[in-house]
């Protein structure tokens, strides 16, 4: 499964999310910053830290471990 999490630079929440991402063992993602494209920026702004799947599917902040995995699954 593809996944990409939206974050920003010196973002405290957005490094727990990537430490909850792999507490759930969520395997790879791509890390895309947002601080510098003014249309990220105008999408997640404030919704950061943002996780997207291939289909484009989205989990807002906040989520944990067992969310992660359950949203994973498709629940």
């Amino acid at each position: 499964m593809s996944l990409t999490l939206y974050q920003r630079d010196d973002c405290h929440l957005c490094d727990l999310a990537v430490t909850v991402l792999a507490a759930a063992r969520a395997g790879d993602f791509a890390s895309v910053f947002i601080d510098d494209d003014p249309a990220l920026e105008a999408r997640y702004g404030i919704r950061v830290p943002v996780l997207r799947d291939a289909a484009g599917r989205e989990l807002d902040w906040p989520f944990d471990a067992a969310g992660v995995v359950g949203w994973l699954g498709g629940g």
